[in-house]
């Protein structure tokens, strides 16, 4: 979480066995296993896929496809991290929007 400083309004809940990363209302990542995963879209996405990150999987039978692990530079970056993180909160708010 200390790597998210940057970002204003960050919250965590207890879900899946790790955390679930909200900003307002907007639920935007995953902390499982001491691994980050953030909310995609078919365009955010192709980031994730193009530097070899699977989607989350809270259990054999279940993978979540719109949430993907965060590549380590990225962690290690705090300013494509925060990037990376509205990028996030933004593919949340869209899909906020459809439903």
């Amino acid at each position: 979480m200390d790597q998210l400083d940057r970002l204003e309004q960050v919250r965590c809940r207890a879900m899946f066995g790790g955390y679930g990363l909200y900003r307002g209302a907007n639920f935007f990542g995953i902390i499982s296993r001491g691994r980050l995963y953030f909310k995609t879209d078919a365009k955010s996405r192709l980031n994730y896929t193009g530097l070899g990150m699977k989607p989350f999987r809270p259990t054999r039978k279940l993978t979540l496809k719109s949430y993907y692990q965060v590549p380590v530079e990225i962690l290690e970056d705090a300013d494509r991290l925060t990037q990376w993180a509205r990028q996030a909160v933004a593919c949340s708010k869209a899909q906020g929007k459809k439903a």
